[in-house]
Parts: C-alpha cells; structure tokens; sequence
C-alpha cells in the first residue's frame, strides 16, 4: 500500500516506536514523515543491541534506505533535534518543514512554572502546550526564521505527495494516544492537539484520499503517564505483582497501570478509522508468550486474548509484539490481509 499511518490508541506508552521500526526494516518505506505534538512523546526502540528514546527523530531512522521528515504540524526543539541526529547519525537525510513551529526557552518556562499545566494537567514541562499557543496567536517563530535549521529544511508535504504519485511507501509515524486527544480524549488531561489518525495525516500534508492504511496500536494491558481519568486502573501493588512496572520515556514519571479498555478500543478504531490492529507487550501478560514470532507459539489464552480484541473492536489483529528485542514480532499480515 502506498502509505500508512501508525496511530497510539490508549494514552500514548503503546509501543509505537518499536513497531515503527520493524515496519521500516520490513517494508522498506522510501518516506518515513513524524507527525504528533512534538518533543513531549518519546518512542523507545532497540537496534542493534542499543537503546535510542527519541522525541524528535523518526523511530524508522533504523532503515537507511528512508528519506525521514519532520512535518509542518509537528513543534521542534532544535537543541532535541539536533542531539538526536548526532546519536543516530541521521544528518543529510532528515528534513523538517520551513513552517514546523520552533519550541523557544519561554515555552518550556510557561510550561514548567503554569501551576495549572504542571499540578492539575501534569504536563511534561517540554513547552508544547504553550508553543501550540504562539502558533494559534499567530507569534511563533518557525523553522524557516533561524539560520542553523537552514540546512536541514525541505518541504514536507511535496516530498510525501512526490513519494506517493511514484508509488513509493510512505510511513507516518505519529506520537502521543487517541485517549491524549484534545477534541477526543479525557479533557481537559490531555495534550494541546489533536492525536487521531485524519490529524496525524494533516501534520505532514496527507490527503484523506491518499490514507491507504491505519494501524492502530495498543498494549495488551493499559498505562497512562500523569492525571486524568483511567476507567481500569488497577493499584500500583497490584501491577507489581504483574511485573508490570514502567517509566515514561521523557518524563520518568512512573506509569499507571490498568487492564484493557475494551471500551476506549472500539472508540480509537472508530475515530482513528483503522484497517489494522497491533497489539504491544503481550509477553507482559501472558509469559509464556516471550519471543514468539509465530502465532502457533502463543499459549492458548493469549491467542484467546487476541481473538476477543478482535471481536470486540472489529477491527483485525495483524501484528503482536512479544518482547523488547526487534524481532520479537508475530507478523500476521499476510494470512490477515492477503500482503506483506
């Protein structure tokens, strides 16, 4: 298919990074475009035996034979951008659009001091919510006004319509959940823009015409980073009895835990419009599922599992993750879908 979108279907935390990157090496995508807020999400991936959390650069940065952007929708802190492009040596084939609004020091101040964002709203302190503001106000200052971005500018919805019109594979990689959606998710708990699939496309110039496939992301169980409503939260003892204990990748806050919500999943697939379904840490739930990579070595009540999220959401599951290692991957889409 000519272009799909990963979208985050809970509270963000569902493993978008590692399945962007599996999808990169797999499908071998000529445009990898990051959509989303900007630098308050991190995507984790391992490659090669190394950790990257990376809130800027396009987790697909592990197939070189991708051209990586950064979309007019997305905020970019050039200190972020710039050190991750020298971690993932990615200089010379990462681009961001003149327009892209540019994160200053007064945002992350606003950000960082507002009682409001830090207390009630539990803002990761980036200065996103309050740069989206400029942007709105019409004061912000974008990319195309500071000279040491000059080099890496392109405009970004040409490249990914040229892609498209050559028949090329584009990946848009989005950030943050539809449960952080600020028309959509848990308001006012959520961030300063929408996260759906349609937005995620606008971010990077994507028609709706031109959205062949959207896949969808949830963990096999639920985690949320700060305040705000958790319909299945279960106590943080209990989770430790799981297993399960995490740390959010930008903030290292520590993760609320919860069962899935069946509920929030139909709902994200609705608004999402998604085609597939990935789901993410399975081996987190049912150990005996660690380092599968064929749906037959999944005990029963995971595949169970899967089957019911099927059910439920109507919506096929055509990849399972089980484990953190890049190829600790259940890749159904071809028996699902017919393609590869």
């Amino acid at each position: 298919m000519p272009s799909m979108i990963v979208a985050g279907g809970q509270w963000g935390d569902e493993g978008k990074g590692k399945i962007v990157a599996y999808l990169a090496v797999h499908d071998k995508p000529k445009i990898i475009a990051r959509s989303g807020v900007g630098p308050n999400a991190g995507h984790t991936v391992y490659f090669n035996g190394k950790k990257y959390g990376l809130r800027q650069v396009p987790c697909g940065f592990v197939y070189e034979g991708a051209k990586l952007l950064i979309g007019p929708g997305v905020l970019v802190n050039p200190e972020v951008l710039f050190a991750e492009v020298d971690v993932t040596g990615t200089k010379g084939r990462l681009w961001i659009d003149p327009y892209c609004t540019i994160i200053e020091p007064h945002h992350i101040n606003q950000d960082k001091t507002s009682e409001f964002l830090r207390e009630k709203i539990g803002t990761t302190g980036t200065g996103c919510g309050p740069a989206n503001a400029s942007r709105v106000e019409r004061t912000a200052k974008l990319a195309k006004d500071f000279p040491k971005l000059a080099p890496f500018l392109a405009d970004v919805p040409k490249e990914v319509n040229d892609a498209l019109k050559r028949g090329e594979l584009v990946l848009v990689e989005g950030s943050q959940g539809f449960g952080l959606s600020l028309y959509h998710g848990s308001y006012p708990h959520v961030t300063s823009k929408d996260t759906s699939a349609s937005t995620l496309a606008a971010d990077v110039g994507l028609g709706p015409t031109n959205v062949d496939d959207v896949m969808l992301i949830f963990k096999a169980y639920v985690s949320r980073v700060g305040e705000g409503p958790f319909p299945t939260e279960i106590p943080q003892e209990k989770a430790e009895e799981m297993g399960i204990v995490e740390f959010g990748t930008v903030t290292g806050r520590r993760r609320r835990i919860g069962t899935f919500d069946f509920d929030l999943a139909r709902r994200a697939a609705m608004i999402n419009g998604a085609t597939q379904l990935t789901i993410t840490c399975l081996d987190r739930l049912f150990k005996g599922a660690a380092g599968a990579k064929q749906l037959g070595q999944l005990p029963a009540d995971a595949r169970e599992f899967i089957k019911k999220i099927e059910r439920e959401v109507g919506v096929p599951v055509t990849i399972v993750s089980t484990g953190s290692g890049e190829d600790d991957i259940v890749d159904m889409r071809a028996e699902k879908l017919g393609k590869r």
